[in-house]
């Protein structure tokens, strides 16, 4: 039997440091660049300690780092498999058509093989793993002073992970998924569907679907929908393309048809110096690619979008070797458009 860790279960898995793949063993180079994101680490440490950091300081900094330490090797298993965060309240009863909605919506998403991530608590959280069982259910729980019980389908289960600062936890939830739906919730909810969104909208998280899903004919998503058109985009806060960073329905079938369709066509993204990679699950039409270079040739710094395969910067991922490439020099400003464009990609097969 493995021995526990100071957080948790049992687990021995190769983890990602700073979002770069395990590397494969004799790769040129690869054992170089993980020491040197290590030394780093320790570089921040040591430096800390000529800052004559307090004790205060130093135990956030290493609860933090050990608590995302352990996340990532329990999620490391599983980075292979598409994962759907599920934000909501805790307090919704079962009798709720709000839970009802978030059972239908694991169970649908596990039957697409899907893994389930929520915060694994009762309500919303417990309903996502209600519907997608235990098999398909990872949970991120949050250490309260009044201690937040974790839900029966997820208790125990080596996929489970218990977090002090929501801080670490929010970024894992974000981190280590490939869509996100939430359904109503209190200030927590709203909270990390702002960060969300904000965190698509300026880049700094690869682009994801993000579904509001209400219940049946419900109007909390769909007056925050309200808000957004009337306040932020009428007073010139956001760009009308952000709309397209979202999608609201009341319609559990719906919701998962959005974030299935996300990758029908578009599989991921890495950017490689001052262009924009987009690995595609099939090659594109060359009519195609025209069409792109008349239509989004605002988002490009210069040049035309170009088709190929992998560039040699992307050695490190040889998995993903065989897919076929959409490159070209991205503004990194319009991301409403940039979902625009990978939502045209995913139609080129329809």
């Amino acid at each position: 039997m493995q021995p526990k860790d100071s957080i948790g279960q049992a687990h021995s898995h190769t983890f990602r440091v700073d979002g770069i793949p395990p590397q494969p063993a004799g790769l040129p180079g690869a054992p170089r660049r993980t020491a040197d994101l290590i030394d780093r680490i320790k570089e921040v440490a040591d430096q800390m300690a000529g800052d004559n950091a307090s004790r205060g300081d130093l135990k956030i900094v290493a609860r933090a780092l050990r608590e995302l330490r352990y996340a990532f090797k329990v999620f490391s298993p599983y980075r292979s498999c598409r994962k759907v965060t599920v934000f909501g309240s805790s307090r919704t009863p079962p009798s709720d058509p709000c839970y009802e909605q978030a059972v239908a919506l694991g169970r649908a998403m596990a039957e697409h093989g899907w893994l389930v991530v929520t915060g694994a608590a009762s309500g919303i959280m417990e309903a996502g793993h209600v519907g997608a069982g235990r098999e398909h259910s990872m949970g991120l729980n949050i250490l309260l002073p009044f201690e937040q019980v974790a839900n029966s389908i997820i208790a125990d289960d080596p996929k489970l992970v218990h977090m002090k600062y929501f801080f670490t936890r929010k970024l894992m939830f974000v981190k280590e998924c490939h869509a996100i739906c939430l359904l109503p919730g209190g200030f927590g909810t709203l909270d990390e569907g702002m960060e969300v969104l904000t965190l698509v909208q300026t880049g700094k998280r690869d682009m994801v679907p993000v579904v509001f899903l209400d219940e049946p004919g419900g109007t909390y998503w769909a007056q925050y929908e309200r808000f957004i058109h009337e306040q932020l985009l009428a007073r010139g806060m956001i760009a009308p393309d952000d709309l397209a960073l979202f999608k609201r329905t009341d319609r559990v079938e719906e919701a998962v048809e959005e974030m299935l369709r996300f990758f029908r066509v578009y599989h991921g993204m890495r950017y490689v110096h001052d262009r924009l990679v987009l690995r595609l699950n099939e090659p594109l039409d060359p009519a195609l690619v025209e069409e792109l270079n008349a239509d989004f040739a605002d988002i490009l710094l210069k040049g035309r979008f170009a088709t190929g395969g992998p560039l040699p910067e992307e050695r490190d991922e040889p998995d993903l070797a065989d897919k076929p490439r959409l490159i070209f020099p991205f503004n990194r400003r319009d991301f409403g458009r940039l979902r625009q464009l990978i939502d045209r990609l995913n139609r080129s097969d329809e």
